[in-house]
């Protein structure tokens, strides 16, 4: 389970990067926010994945 917080937050740092200096003071919320954004994008493709029509 560590693992797959850090490899989330690693991809996390790297997207709020893009946008926010790494000194910011507020850094790290919004590196949060984006991680809770990617956890529920992965599982709502998850879901919409299953429901596909199979062939």
């Amino acid at each position: 389970m560590s693992l797959i917080f850090r490899i989330v937050f690693i991809v996390a740092g790297a997207l709020t990067a893009l946008f926010v200096a790494r000194d910011a003071l507020n850094f790290t919320i919004i590196q949060t926010f984006v991680a809770v954004l990617l956890v529920t994008a992965v599982v709502g493709a998850g879901s919409l994945w299953s429901m596909r029509p199979k062939t």
